[in-house]
């Protein structure tokens, strides 16, 4: 492939612009579309878990958890490697870690095995993804930016249904008796082609800025990460013991001294792996904000929903995921034409999808409330279309207006911040409204407990969506410029 960098460019000069972007854009996507598909996928395979190799819930706990906690943890140090070494170099080595990896997790046959696999299979995707945004950033033209952001959140949201819906349809298939392990096993092959197909059709330039590494500010985040992660992933599990408290306090100064050293760094004039005046932009700071909120709602969401699914209105797998086929429809319907959209009304258009989207919760969470039986499936699937078409619009709406305004050579440093503050929002959310949904359902949940429990989680969904409508109102840089305003309408 012809290296797209020019060795008499100039020390400052920003990586040449893609002409063609639809085959580059399909290899970022794909990867993306099994990053997020790996993270849900576990949910509606956990009853196979427990009863195949003996996983307990704190076990099951672990499993699901230590993806999120590796994937987020790792993800703003390999955005740095990615701005310093290339974004191609990091996408093919995390690529072909992930399907390494998820070999691993189909060959697992105790917990423990699967535990490390899984931790493992969070990190090859931390260095997988971060490329994904940064190339759109730096490498694609304004005027196909918005339609590529549109792209990625329908990935990124179809990779989460597709969790839910194609998992339960693997398993429940048991090819060759494998079972779950397909769900992992079948990463594989796609895994290679995608890193072969990439080592073809993505940029090979390297930035001449040399962004210099930050191992103390990468240790520092990394840590402080884990203090939070692992008390919010074992806390419910394990009855919430005094240490989970003291290691989310500690948290707190480990962050802060992380974050004076990175401040002292740039001071100096090194390169901190936290570029800090990426915060000073309203429209990255408010996608940052929103975007957490929105995966503490989401992530937390398809989380309980599946409980109520499989545990109280006890359909299998299958039957469960495919309740979320109609929601994966409207979202991709929504987010091909959410560029369009946020171009003509800009915030606007933020702000009244949010609102689809929390109507579609409230429509859920009263009846679930006030019923003393299970709520009927035809509704559920109603609100959950309202649900799909308003966070089509939303989630990538939120990336772009995010990114926007990010210089070339960060982009993979703010990608890296932007995601893993989602990721870890979407673990948090996990956590905290899951221990919610199991705090309000009891021991011995019958029926009408579960749709309680639900009732209450998605009453803080709703909240939750609320904040994502008030900070896309708030920031008013969230509206798209011109020049994608004009190219949204082509």
């Amino acid at each position: 492939m012809t290296t797209l960098h020019d060795p008499h460019e100039p020390e400052t000069a920003a990586p040449p612009l893609l002409p063609r972007t639809g085959p580059v854009l399909l290899v970022l996507l794909s990867a993306m579309f099994f990053a997020q598909f790996d993270f849900f996928v576990v949910n509606v395979a956990a009853p196979s878990l427990e009863s195949s190799i003996n996983a307990d819930p704190a076990a099951l706990e672990l499993i699901v958890g230590g993806y999120a906690f590796a994937y987020a943890g790792g993800m703003i140090t390999a955005g740095r490697l990615g701005d310093r070494y290339g974004h191609r170099l990091l996408f093919i080595i995390g690529t072909l870690a992930f399907g390494f990896t998820s070999l691993l997790c189909g060959l697992a046959v105790n917990p423990g095995q699967l535990i490390a696999a899984r931790l493992a299979q969070g990190l090859a995707g931390a260095v997988m993804v971060p490329p994904v945004l940064a190339v759109i950033t730096a490498y694609f033209p304004n005027e196909k930016k918005g339609r590529a952001m549109a792209w990625y959140g329908a990935a990124a949201g179809l990779g989460s249904i597709a969790g839910q819906v194609l998992g339960g349809a693997l398993i429940s298939a048991d090819f060759a008796g494998l079972g779950w392990r397909t769900i992992f096993l079948i990463n594989v092959p796609f895994c290679l082609v995608i890193a072969f197909a990439a080592l073809r059709v993505l940029p090979a330039h390297v930035s001449r800025i040399r962004a210099g590494l930050d191992p103390v500010g990468a240790v520092g985040v990394s840590f402080a990460l884990a203090l939070l992660l692992v008390p919010l992933t074992m806390g419910h599990v394990s009855g919430w013991p005094a240490w989970t408290w003291v290691s989310m306090a500690l948290a707190v100064p480990v962050m802060v001294a992380t974050l004076y050293w990175e401040r002292a760094l740039a001071a100096r004039g090194g390169n901190p792996v936290l570029v800090l005046s990426l915060f000073r932009s309203d429209s990255f700071r408010g996608g940052v904000i929103a975007g957490a909120a929105f995966m503490l709602y989401f992530g937390s969401f398809m989380f309980t929903l599946t409980l109520l699914l499989q545990s109280g209105l006890k359909l299998d797998p299958f039957e469960a995921g495919l309740m979320f086929s109609p929601m994966g429809v409207l979202f991709t319907a929504t987010s091909m034409i959410g560029g369009r959209l946020t171009a003509r009304w800009g915030m606007n258009a933020l702000v009244v999808s949010g609102g689809v989207t929390a109507l579609g919760l409230a429509l859920l969470a009263v009846p679930l409330a006030v019923s003393d039986s299970a709520v009927g499936l035809p509704w559920v699937v109603f609100c959950l279309c309202l649900v799909g078409a308003g966070n089509g619009v939303v989630l990538p709406a939120l990336f772009g207006a995010a990114l926007i305004n990010v210089p070339p050579q960060d982009a993979g440093t703010a990608s890296g911040i932007l995601t893993t503050t989602q990721q870890f929002a979407s673990a948090a959310g996990v956590a905290a409204i899951g221990a919610l949904f199991f705090t309000v359902a009891g021991d011995r949940p019958t029926t009408a407990d579960w749709s309680l429990a639900m009732a209450w989680a998605t009453a803080a969904s709703f909240l939750l969506v609320l904040v994502v409508m008030w900070t896309t109102w708030t920031f008013k840089r969230f509206s798209p410029p011109p020049a994608e305003r004009s190219a949204a309408r082509v």
